[in-house]
This record gives structure tokens, sequence and C-alpha cells, in this order.
């Protein structure tokens, strides 16, 4: 076993950074650095995804946040600033928040003791998840806890989201009664992932599977909504990834961050209506503002739009991990 192995080794940034990014990108000049995508050779590449970069280590996975943006299951040419290390960031919290309920993935979160990867430090500083290999189970785990995005769509049409009937007189952003878990197949870039009854879970990965990954998707959202609420925030929704080690499920990819979630404000929370949030709704809603058909090639953002949504999630860090 690699001797940085199972050590968590990890920081979160302080209230005073970030504060200090923030004021930076407010205050005018050039549009802040972004990394899109990661350069290390010698270093044996496996996959890009919409977000992550994963490579190979000789008994683990080395896993890049970048800072893409993926909107509608579209990936950008432009960036957001800061935004992998914030998602790692808050991972890195959640992960270690719900530990109790299931193992994750992680092994480090910091490139000590990997010397083959100390070359691209400047590239990785701060983005890295150093994971245990696993069988990913290939179904996105969504637990929502109010009615918002699709799920309002299909209940203002059906009664249900989908396919679990709700009770009626629900308005945008209602408090749902129990937190609900409605998986979607888990697609590839550049495709749409679609919802799946949890009838299709059970073909896609067996009963005892399915059954554990509804059991503890909605523990480990209900875990964290406590927290959050703590805290002044709503968590609306979320989306959880699992996998299999030693035959047994953990919690991979990321954990509830501005990617994966809606996190709402809960001082200015008000039913009947769309809610402010710190987390990637913000663009999406100005890409539906300017009726973008989801389809590649994706538009290109103006800076305003990309500094506020890194604004946002800056905020989102500050807040959770306070």
């Amino acid at each position: 076993m690699h001797p940085a192995a199972y050590k968590h080794n990890f920081k979160i940034l302080t209230t005073p950074f970030i504060n200090a990014i923030i004021f930076k990108m407010t205050e005018g000049g050039p549009m802040p650095e972004v990394v899109l995508e990661t350069r290390l050779p010698g270093i044996k590449f496996l996959k890009k995804g919409k977000v992550r970069d994963l490579y190979e280590l000789k008994d683990a996975l080395l896993m890049v946040a970048t800072d893409r943006l993926s909107a509608f299951d579209v990936v950008f040419g432009q960036g957001i600033p800061n935004k992998g290390m914030v998602l790692t960031k808050i991972s890195e919290y959640w992960f270690k928040q719900v530990e109790d309920i299931i193992p994750n993935h992680i092994i480090s979160t910091s490139i000590e003791g990997y010397p083959e990867l100390e070359q691209f430090r400047k590239q990785l500083e701060g983005r890295v998840m150093i994971v245990k290999k696993v069988q990913p189970v290939m179904v996105e785990c969504i637990v929502r806890g109010y009615l918002s995005g699709s799920g309002w769509e299909e209940y203002k049409n059906k009664g249900s989201v989908c396919g679990i009937t709700l009770p009626k007189g629900l308005v945008e952003s209602s408090k749902l009664p129990e937190p609900i878990f409605t998986p979607t197949t888990k697609a590839e870039v550049g495709v749409h992932d679609e919802n799946i009854d949890f009838a299709g879970v059970v073909k896609l990965a067996g009963e005892k599977t399915a059954n554990g990954l509804r059991e503890k998707s909605i523990a480990v959202y209900k875990k964290a909504a406590g927290v959050a609420g703590k805290k002044g925030i709503l968590i609306a929704d979320t989306k959880f990834e699992f996998g299999l080690f030693n035959g047994e499920l953990i919690l991979i990819d990321e954990c509830m961050t501005p990617d994966s979630s809606r996190f709402w404000p809960m001082a200015s929370y008000a039913p009947g209506k769309g809610q402010p949030s710190f987390d990637k709704q913000f663009v999406r809603d100005y890409l539906l503002s300017i009726r973008w058909n989801k389809q590649p090639p994706a538009p290109a953002l103006p800076n305003d739009i990309i500094l506020k949504t890194s604004e946002k999630y800056l905020e989102a860090l500050k807040k959770i991990t306070a």
C-alpha cells in the first residue's frame, strides 16, 4: 500500500482567503486564470469527464477537478475561476460529515507522499482527490427534498416526480413531505441522463445494491440537510454516485457540491417561486433566458456571468464549511 494511503491530508480554505478572492474578482481587471484541462506527462491518463480528469496511480486513482463548466450535459469552452478547488473542498467536507453513514473513496486530498506528482504541484494543488479503485455503480442517485427544476415541471403536468405521485396543492419550491429518491442513468459526456424508476435501478444494479443505493442516498441527504440547516442553507436536491469496494457500497466522485446540488439561503426561502441559490443554477437560469437549445456547441458566456458564478461557488464554500 502506498505510504499516503488512507491518510486524509486536507485543509479547508480560510474565510479571509475566500473573501480576498471574491474582492479581487469584483474590483475589475483581467479575467482570473482557469484550469480547463490537465497535462501530466508520465502519469497514465484514463478518462476526461465533464469536469474531472482521471489518471492511474499504481494502487489508486488520481481525480483532478478542473474549472470546466457543464450545463444541461454540455461542456463549455469557458471555465469558472476557482470552481475545481471549491468542488474538491466542499466534497471533502461532506465526505467527512457523513462517513458514519457510509464510507467514501478518498485516500488523500494532497499530493504529499506521491513524489511522481510533485512536478505538477501548480496544476494540482487544491484540486486533487487520490481515491480507491472501485467498480462504479452506473446509476446517478438523486434525492429531492423540495420541488424544483425538472421535478417541478413534471409535477405541474402529471402530479408526480419521476413517476412518484406527490400530494396535490404543492407549489414551486415546496418542501416535500419526505425526501424522494429519483435516480437516472449515468450517461457519458455529451449524452443526457434519463430518469428511471426503482425497478430500473434493480435491473441495472441488482436488488441488494438498489436497496442500498436508495437507503444510503436518503440517509446521507437527511444528515447533510440537518447540518446545512444550522448554517442557514436549504439543500433542495442533490446527486450522489456510488461504487463497490470489496463488495460493499461506498460514496464516490463528488459530494453535495454546487455542481451536484441546489443550495438555497434559508433566510429568503419563500415557496411559490424560484429561489436564489449558491450553485450552478445561476448559470442555468442565464442559459434558459437566452433560449439556448441545450445542444452543442455551447454558447459563449459573458464575463459578468462567469465571474458571478464563480462568486456563488466561493460563497457556497464559505457558508458550508464555516
